[in-house]
């Protein structure tokens, strides 16, 4: 292990920032530009390194960002052995924090890198998915983006509507619907107002309107993709649920990916954030705070959505709900939070039993086996997948 090669790379949208040692000798600082050319003189360099230290093993380490994990498949395809690590579980102080530069950060990651070849440290890696499932998670997210903004215009546009003291008609009170003949009337209004607020809301509600054709366009995209063989069996599975329908299927499925990379029921709900924090010291060995909300948050929103559909319509889940929340005024969102849980380990235990495909299955899956304690029994009775009423979509844009 002494002479092993450990890199630290701080990695931004225009540069990079190593710090490379062999063994424990003092970290050397190099920079490049962060382009197509610029890395493989990267790669270059490192290769040149290691054969001045004779070492034939390069650990290198990086935070996970926007940036993708477009290095991470140059660095194994050069047999670069290479390492994400998770920015919320590294090590950070306040005064970390406030005297901050990319060359402490460098540091930083060539330490953890450092301490895990020579003294076994873990590293808090984030799973690295498949080029495949990356691409499938573009269609996904894209809708919930879609939705996300959808949602914020039409709430414009009823701001808009309040600050005029123009009351809704009726027969959208009633039915809460956005169809051809209320968009009809928001546009009667808008010509009718005063000229200079008349182009604000025209334009909003054209945002609106081709936004609502992109939605329909990627959710017409998005059912082709749980037709597919990768998806298929799993999402026909899961849309039984109550309360699961399209998005929550496909959004839970791709943004899990390898279901057998969990191990048992807690390791999936702390993943997913849906656990209580603690706050225990010394004699305090007994303190729960809020969920930690660690994890995706757009899968804890469909979650929570597909939750608040199945206590609607399912009366088993509804009761399970009552029984939860008690008499406490705070009691519903303790109560949808747990229902949250149990919906997403139900979902979880569906996508152990349909499989992985292969093409789904990351390069650092942490084992192949089957997880042992998957199937650990649930307190309370299970969600009902009764198929008496018809499967709701719970993340309706």
């Amino acid at each position: 292990m002494s002479n092993v090669i450990t890199v630290g790379c701080d990695l931004h949208d225009r540069s990079m920032l190593l710090k490379t040692a062999c063994g424990k000798n003092k970290a050397e600082q190099k920079s490049f530009l962060n382009d197509a050319e610029n890395r493989l003189k990267m790669v270059n360099y490192l290769r040149q390194f290691a054969e001045k230290q004779q070492s034939k093993r390069i650990v290198f380490v990086y935070e996970a960002s926007g940036l993708g994990y477009g290095l991470y498949d140059l660095l194994l395809d050069h047999d670069i052995e290479c390492y994400v690590l998770s920015p919320t579980h590294l090590p950070k102080t306040p005064k970390s924090k406030r005297n901050k530069t990319d060359a402490k950060d460098a540091q930083m990651l060539f330490e953890q890198a450092r301490g895990f070849v020579l003294a076994g440290n873990e590293l808090p890696v984030v799973w690295t998915p498949p080029q495949r499932l990356r691409n499938d998670r573009e269609l996904v997210r894209a809708r919930l983006e879609t939705g996300e903004a959808s949602t914020q215009v039409k709430l414009k546009i009823f701001s808009m509507l309040k600050r005029f003291n123009q009351p809704l008609p009726d027969f959208f009170i009633k039915s809460r619907g956005w169809s051809k003949k209320f968009i009809a009337w928001l546009k009667h209004f808008a010509e009718t107002t005063d000229a200079t607020v008349s182009p604000v809301l025209l334009a909003l509600i054209t945002r609106f309107e081709t936004l609502r054709a992109e939605t329909t366009n990627l959710e017409r995209h998005i059912r082709h993709l749980a037709r597919t063989d990768r998806y298929k069996t799993a999402y026909q599975k899961l849309i039984k649920l109550r309360g699961v329908g399209l998005l929550t299927a496909m959004t839970f499925l791709t943004e899990i990916g390898d279901a057998l990379r969990f191990s048992n029921r807690r390791q999936i709900a702390a993943y997913l954030g849906v656990i209580p924090s603690a706050h225990e010291s010394g004699e305090a060995n007994d303190r729960k705070g809020r969920i930690t909300r660690q994890g995706p948050g757009r899968v804890r929103k469909v979650l929570c959505q597909a939750s608040w559909t199945a206590v609607r319509l399912d009366p088993n889940v509804h009761q399970q709900w009552e029984r939860i929340k008690g008499n406490g005024k705070k009691g519903g969102k303790k109560a949808i939070v747990a229902i949250m849980r149990k919906l997403a380990i139900r979902m979880w235990h569906i996508m152990l039993q349909c499989g992985t495909p292969e093409e789904l299955v990351g390069s650092d899956r942490p084992h192949r086996g089957t997880a042992t304690s998957a199937q650990a029994p649930q307190k309370g009775p299970p969600l009902s997948s009764s198929p008496s009423l018809q499967p709701q979509e719970a993340c309706a844009g």
